[in-house]
């Protein structure tokens, strides 16, 4: 058994709860999820989703069935999901801008102190960090990281992290998978802390878009020899997570982890404009991806990659959560703690640990597939597992 606490039941949380309950129901196939055929040990029917966390008012207290029917007009939700409770979360003040938020705690430390409370009576052996995105530094010292904590100064994120080191240290280890940009994995004291639990984390930010596919076209670039000479991608999408990015804290932090992917996979840094770009309402979920690479080849041809294409957000980020509620399992069960690159190269835009290098998301996944088997087997040896 997988017991999953998901952090922010928005789209793609609601998505996840009802697709999984579907697959477990033999009413869909598992298309979507990347290791959906390859044997794990832990099946997708192990996955339980014991509990949400949200801010938004008008589903604390309520439960992800009345959340994807009323809220979000899904249909064909499975009546189980009427057992998934949704408690009160941290830093709804950061998101009035957003949706209306429930009555927030008399403290910083009252607020932390409930969280943590959700921790010890659920007792997840995963959290799914998928709320909205957050603006957030780099945390290399672990009391400054505390300090911000209780002090409120930390965003929503790593305030949650925190608290899971904290129920690591004390109760159990557990993992953190964080799916969205604020800098968790790329934290060093977060990465030191988890190793001392014994607990894992896996981020940062979920590559689920144009991301992987300029990913494997610019590799594609490098194997030929070809010289690139200007990049432009960007997204528009209509639903809150691409409204939370017109603010421009938020929308730098996701450009950060979007155009890490150039120098390392080619070499070099030719320009690029790689960033979320707008909100339009009525393109809801689905959202408008556009690519202009420009490069040179043989003899001085110039030529160009012109890419349109319309992706589900939500889903394609459902489909990840699957595989890794049971990968991150699958890691504590095997006595590994801090963070894992060969997951977070393949499902990551910013791969931890800090310092890693983005690759083509083809060659991940062959990594990906090596590490599972060997880890599994017993095979692999230690210091062959980059997660420190």
């Amino acid at each position: 058994m997988v017991r999953v606490l998901v952090l922010g039941l928005g789209l793609a949380g609601v998505t996840f709860t009802v697709g999984l309950e579907r697959i477990k129901k033999g009413e869909i196939k598992p298309h979507g999820v990347p290791l959906a055929n390859v044997n794990l040990g832990i099946k997708i029917d192990d996955i339980e989703v014991i509990g949400a966390v949200d801010v938004d008012a008008r589903k604390v207290s309520s439960n992800a069935y009345k959340v994807a029917k009323e809220l979000y007009g899904m249909k064909n939700v499975p009546e189980t999901l009427k057992n998934i409770k949704i408690f009160a979360g941290l830093g709804s003040s950061r998101v009035k801008d957003l949706f209306p938020v429930h009555k927030e705690y008399g403290s910083v430390r009252e607020e932390l102190d409930a969280v943590y409370e959700i921790y010890k009576l659920l007792r997840p052996d995963v959290v799914i960090d998928v709320t909205t995105t957050q603006r957030g530094k780099v945390y290399r010292n672990w009391r400054k990281l505390e300090e911000d904590v209780f002090a409120g100064k930390a965003a929503p994120s790593q305030a949650y992290a925190y608290l899971a080191l904290k129920y690591s240290a004390e109760v159990r280890p557990i993992a953190y998978v964080n799916l969205i940009p604020t800098p968790i994995a790329n934290s060093p004291a977060i990465i030191e802390a988890a190793e001392k639990a014994g607990a894992v984390v896996l981020g940062d930010d979920g590559a689920t878009g144009a991301t992987p596919l300029t990913a494997d076209i610019l590799e594609h670039m490098r194997e030929r020899n070809r010289r690139v000479y200007s990049i432009a991608q960007f997204n528009i999408g209509g639903n809150t997570d691409f409204l939370a990015l017109t603010d421009e804290a938020r929308n730098k932090a996701k450009e950060l982890t979007k155009s890490s992917i150039v120098a390392d996979i080619l070499g070099y840094e030719p320009p690029h404009f790689i960033k979320p770009t707008g909100f339009l309402e009525p393109l809801g979920d689905k959202k408008f991806v556009a690519m202009h690479i420009l490069f040179e080849s043989f003899n001085g041809a110039v030529d160009e990659i012109i890419v349109n294409m319309r992706i589900s957000d939500s889903p394609a980020l459902a489909g990840y959560m699957v595989d890794l509620a049971r990968l991150a399992k699958l890691a504590l069960d095997k006595g590994l703690a801090g963070t894992i690159y060969q997951i977070n190269a393949f499902y990551m835009k910013k791969p931890a640990p800090p310092g890693s290098k983005n690759m083509a998301r083809i060659l991940a996944y062959q990594n990906l597939l090596n590490f599972v088997e060997k880890l599994k087997t017993g095979t692999i040896l230690e210091e062959s597992i980059q997660y420190r």
